[in-house]
């Protein structure tokens, strides 16, 4: 049974989402598990998703016995390219990942017509998209289901936590039983090193600062002095012990007061957004024309650069909080993305995209000095071509 206070965080997600469902987890990915076990996902199973995402949103599908089928992505939202899913369909196919990447919903309308036509649940990948609509409806209440991540650099954060939504009574109740007899409590050292990770970010971790503070942080994770977002073990295919981890009621505590904070996260972010555009505009970027039926509040800001390697290495001179992801199209580099049947020149978009796409800053210690510094910076490296 969850304790009280995760109880609390779970319905407070739920009616936040307009949704029967929620439940917490360590991490988000450990959500996506959850979904998968729940729906049966199971060996020589087909997952249609997008080829430019994040390993660690692939590994779960793998650690089950399945296989991600990749999908090119169109080149304005990031997102699958709708016109190329059906191309992908197999008589093994159970199930379409949407995933919303930055924050900008994908189409909804193309993708859920596409489902609908061939019997395919569709689950939505959520982690950079609290918030953002398509046609005035919150992004992660379309499909079946939906995974949310409230990591370091996710819309908001609990240092690590994942949250599941469903819309569908059975797949509900699947979860729960996994929940019930499978799920593995966090360790009191882990969650000690969290509350003391969390004080430090609260306290010391802004723009200027977190370039130096995410190269530190990583060699404590190495050391296993902290907690990292990832583990070694989870930049391959091999399923790590003791992943199949709940949340704690730190993070939950946490998470409950995020969500009160989350119309004011979501309006600066959207804010911050505008002036980004505005201030571009003003130094001639090539700005992408947005289709008008999604309401995005994004994650981090992306844009297409000329030498992303320049524009990576001397930002921290800057004081520029820049971002690489996606630096491959199964992010981080370290990818042995073959193990996953990806190799280069399967998705030519996400190829391009990978080799061109960094991201500012949004989050709500941004400020309008910041993006102004973080523009003029990206102006001096210059637009892709």
């Amino acid at each position: 049974m969850p304790s009280d206070i995760l109880n609390k965080y779970q319905l407070a997600f739920a009616e936040k989402m307009s949704v029967p469902f929620a439940f917490g987890f360590w991490k988000g990915r450990v959500a996506l598990y959850a979904i998968l076990k729940g729906m049966g996902i199971t060996e020589n199973d087909e997952v249609v998703m997008p080829g430019y995402t994040c390993v660690m949103a692939v590994n779960p599908i793998i650690y089950l016995g399945a296989k991600p089928v990749f999908v090119d992505i169109e080149p304005v939202t990031y997102n699958i390219d709708p016109n190329r899913i059906e191309a992908a369909i197999t008589p093994r196919t159970r199930m379409i990942i949407a995933q919303h990447t930055y924050g900008y919903p994908a189409d909804m309308n193309a993708i859920m017509d596409i489902a609908q036509r061939h019997g395919l649940p569709v689950v939505e990948d959520c982690c950079l998209a609290l918030g953002s609509r398509y046609n005035g409806q919150l992004a992660g209440t379309f499909g079946i289901a939906a995974y949310f991540s409230s990591q370091w650099n996710k819309p908001y954060t609990t240092g690590l936590g994942g949250m599941a939504v469903v819309r569908d009574k059975e797949l509900a109740g699947r979860i729960e039983q996994i929940v019930e007899y499978d799920l593995i409590p966090p360790g009191s050292r882990e969650t000690t090193m969290l509350r003391a990770q969390l004080a430090v970010y609260r306290s010391l971790i802004y723009p200027c600062t977190t370039t130096l503070a995410q190269n530190f942080f990583r060699v404590l994770t190495k050391l296993g002095i902290v907690v990292g977002s990832s583990s070694s073990e989870e930049f391959g295919p091999v399923m790590e012990a003791n992943f199949f981890k709940g949340i704690s009621d730190l993070q939950a505590k946490s998470g409950l007061k995020q969500l009160t904070r989350l119309e004011q996260n979501c309006a600066h972010r959207k804010r911050m957004t505008i002036l980004y555009e505005q201030l571009l505009a003003e130094k001639k970027w090539p700005l992408p024309t947005i289709p008008s039926q999604i309401d995005p509040v994004l994650v981090r800001y992306p844009v297409r650069v000329a030498d992303k390697v320049k524009a990576l290495q001397g930002a921290a001179r800057h004081f520029v909080e820049l971002g690489s992801w996606f630096e491959c199209p199964l992010h981080p580099i370290e990818t042995p993305m073959h193990l996953y049947g990806y190799y280069p020149g399967m998705c030519p978009q996400a190829d391009k995209a990978s080799a061109e796409v960094v991201n500012l800053p949004l989050h709500p210690r941004t400020s309008p000095s910041t993006i102004r510094r973080s523009v003029e910076y990206i102006a001096g490296i210059g637009p892709a071509a």
